[in-house]
């Protein structure tokens, strides 16, 4: 194939405007943030599963406390029943009766106290707890939102990046020969489309020619076409390439 000095110059350009799109691409659909923000979210579900946890357990305080409030509420009403019964009552076999209820009361209200006071400092605990992990979930989400707001931020400065490079790209092969493009994105496809040819090492693949391949380079006419024989990428010469 046969391209002038100048168009075959131009290829580097459109190398550079792909490895842009290409690189801007990447940023956009990979953002550094993304690998962090699916942690967040494993942890918050394991935290969320220990609050639930956490927040049964507090429940059942709760209800616990609940019930023996209720108790304590029956045994006061029947303690003022009979103490107004004994109040009245005229009958000593009755107020032997009633005092030994009531002194049974007031032991069973005892219990129920202490009873009561474990299952507060239980409830006291537990409501700590639940404060704790709500805390823990909250930190959990913030940072989520933080990166997030940072991915996205940094995808759409890639994706202005690869917009940019695609009119760049598209801008570069329009002014060159239909054939020409043709041949490099066909080599593009399979790896470096086109590299410079300097020091007499590829642009493409950093591999040094050898010295046949030089010579081979070295005859072909400026407006020929090369490529690399270890890469197959277009080989664009300059004052430097070493021929």
């Amino acid at each position: 194939m046969k391209a002038s000095f100048a168009d075959q110059r131009r290829l580097l350009d459109l190398a550079d405007a792909d490895l842009a799109a290409q690189q801007a691409d990447h940023a956009r659909r990979n953002p550094a943030q993304a690998a962090r923000v699916k942690e967040l979210l494993a942890e918050r579900a394991t935290h969320s599963t220990e609050l639930t946890r956490r927040l049964g357990a507090r429940d059942d305080a709760k209800t616990e406390l609940a019930r023996i409030q209720s108790d304590v509420a029956v045994v006061d009403a029947r303690t003022a029943r009979d103490n107004e019964r004994l109040a009245s009552t005229s009958s000593a076999k009755d107020a032997q009766g009633l005092e030994h209820e009531i002194a049974s009361l007031a032991r069973r209200k005892s219990d129920l106290e202490d009873a009561e006071l474990e299952v507060m400092e239980r409830l006291e605990e537990a409501e700590a707890a639940v404060a704790e992990q709500e805390a823990l979930i909250a930190s959990v989400n913030a940072e989520g939102a933080r990166l997030s707001t940072e991915a996205k931020d940094v995808v759409a400065e890639a994706t202005a990046r690869f917009e940019a490079a695609s009119r760049d790209r598209a801008a570069i092969a329009a002014s060159l020969p239909a054939d020409l493009v043709g041949m490099y994105d066909r080599l593009a496809a399979r790896g470096v489309g086109a590299g410079l040819l300097q020091h007499r090492t590829c642009g493409g693949c950093r591999m040094v020619l050898s010295g046949t391949d030089l010579n081979v380079v070295r005859a072909a006419a400026e407006d020929d076409v090369v490529t690399c024989p270890e890469c197959g990428c277009i080989l664009v010469r300059g004052e430097d390439s070493g021929l």
